[in-house]
């Protein structure tokens, strides 16, 4: 009587010890949204062996409740899972407390869940193959050595000589093969209802990458260019995402959070068997050999196997391989631009998979023709003059990210590499990196130096006498050996920087710039006076 009084004063006093978790059903739909590393500047490239963007994830589940208090397990939930972000929405109680289970199913997780209670041994006898089964009691941690309880006595693991596995006979309460996310709630009448789980997770990234194709040469008025770009999105957890929603966030976001640090992933433990002394005369020594003797060498490393080649929506972790060709493919889908208050989101119009440890590459700009001018550049300032010495002029495409010129959706930040179309087909001339461009914004490309077109810059005067506000006199001459005439643009000091003797000087980009043609094989000076910064 006692101990029925006892038993049921502990139940009606704490319902939750007899709560029996709920498991709610694999997602029905998801939804992965990823966001560009906020500190990645747009010099730098992804980190696709280390993403440090976030990704915003949602889950739609079915889960059915018993009446009353009850636990439900969202098992599957991304290993970067940021627990303090997460909402859950569609139940009748809300939600009381919530969980981020912290061990992984493990061999050093099942080995602890498992003291105490009673595993299989079996060994196997190197002479007959005969194997041999037994019961046994586990009696140690998994965090050096394990010892085992059988009806000879206490032994620990592989320790006899022998060849030996355990069996266990079921998994641990509250181990899991998958991370695993739980919440408390309460529903008055128990149903089946439709929940959605929503959070950010850590491990992620996101880049554009343009390729350019320049047609017919360049020439000075008429550069015409095709585009291609593509999204490349990194997901570095352990977990698919299969026919999710895929959208991508272009812009700076304001993060003061450290997802990294509030992630804290689930870890797998291992299970480490140690035994002393270690090996024998009979079995061998466990110790690795490294001195010379009468041991045979080891055997020689396998071969390398060829590198992969990214295949358009392929998933792999490798750099991708840009293929070019006159006729270039299109793109089975095109993610779509949509406005996000003051950032752009790119919308993939199919649902695709977005797979563990990969990368997928998803298009999302295709223009056959894009007309921009292709400029050479030069510096020539009192503090760059090279007395007289000529330099190879730098190139650059420049184009105005509108409809009429070819474009008009904004252009993230990435990498662009350009090509050239000639008699020996395409030819790789340059590559460079691109910030974020809005709808409307001049789009200037570097490609390089040129190899027909030198520029010497120089002064009239003797540097160690000049002091600031001086009228320093100035010569620029340029030469350009192709065939045809190319459009010139000179760097002539800050935006502050006063100038005599030059029409049409302007200000770009906080420099003062000249603008004008080098006829074909012909020789252009330059002369100019400048106050002394």
């Amino acid at each position: 009587m006692r101990r029925a009084l006892l038993y049921l004063l502990l139940t009606c006093a704490s319902p939750g010890l007899a709560r029996e978790p709920v498991d709610a059903a694999a997602p029905s739909n998801l939804s992965v949204t990823v966001y560009r590393d906020p500190n990645r500047g747009p010099d730098e490239a992804m980190r696709r062996d280390w993403p440090r963007g976030f990704a915003m994830i949602s889950e739609t589940r079915q889960v059915t409740l018993p009446a009353g208090e009850s636990t439900i397990r969202f098992e599957g939930v991304s290993e970067g899972m940021v627990a303090v972000t997460a909402i859950v929405t569609g139940l009748p109680g809300g939600t009381i407390e919530k969980n981020r289970n912290a061990d992984l199913l493990s061999p050093g997780a099942l080995v602890d869940g498992t003291l105490g209670n009673r595993v299989t041994i079996t060994r196997t006898d190197p002479a007959t193959g005969r194997e041999t089964s037994e019961s046994a009691i586990v009696r140690s941690r998994a965090d050096g050595g394990l010892v085992l309880q059988t009806g000879s006595g206490f032994e620990s693991v592989r320790c006899s000589g022998l060849p030996e596995k355990l069996s266990f006979d079921q998994v641990p309460a509250g181990l899991s093969a998958k991370p695993v996310y739980s919440i408390d709630t309460a529903s008055p009448q128990g149903g089946t209802y439709t929940v959605t789980l929503t959070y950010l997770s850590w491990g992620f990234d996101w880049q554009a990458h343009y390729v350019a194709t320049l047609a017919g040469g360049g020439s000075a008025d008429d550069a015409r260019l095709r585009l291609t770009s593509w999204l490349t999105l990194v997901n570095d957890n352990g977990q698919s995402f299969p026919e999710a929603e895929l959208l991508a966030v272009a812009g700076r976001l304001r993060v003061t959070s450290d997802y990294a640090a509030l992630a804290d992933p689930p870890k797998g433990r291992p299970l480490q068997l140690l035994c002393y002394p270690l090996g024998s005369t009979a079995a061998g020594s466990p110790v690795p050999y490294y001195g010379g003797g009468p041991y045979p060498p080891p055997p020689p490393p396998p071969p390398p196997m060829a590198a992969p080649v990214m295949l358009e929506g392929a998933d792999t972790r490798g750099l991708p391989i840009m293929v070019t060709g006159s006729r270039m493919a299109k793109a089975a889908m095109i993610a779509k631009e949509e406005d996000l208050g003051d950032l752009k989101l790119y919308r993939v119009p199919e649902r695709v998979t977005l797979a563990a440890q990969s990368q997928k590459q998803i298009a999302f700009l295709e223009r056959d023709r894009v007309d921009a001018q292709l400029w050479h550049t030069t510096y020539c300032a009192p503090w760059q003059a090279s007395d007289g010495d000529p330099r190879p002029a730098g190139r650059l495409l420049a184009t105005v990210n509108d409809t009429h010129h070819g474009l008009g959706p904004a252009l993230p930040t990435g990498g662009v590499t350009v090509f050239e179309s000639g008699p020996a087909g395409e030819l790789l001339v340059g590559e460079d990196r691109l910030r974020d461009y809005a709808a409307g914004q001049d789009v200037e490309i570097a490609v390089g130096e040129s190899a027909q077109v030198f520029a010497a810059c120089s002064t009239a005067d003797e540097a160690d006498r000049r002091r600031p506000g001086d009228r320093v006199p100035m010569k620029l001459v340029v030469t350009n050996a192709n065939p045809s005439p190319v459009k010139l643009r000179v760097t002539l000091g800050g935006a502050a920087a006063k100038v005599a003797g030059l029409k049409g000087t302007r200000i770009k980009d906080g420099a003062r710039i000249y603008e004008t043609t080098v006829a074909a094989n012909g020789r252009r000076e330059l002369a100019w006076t400048i106050v002394d910064e």
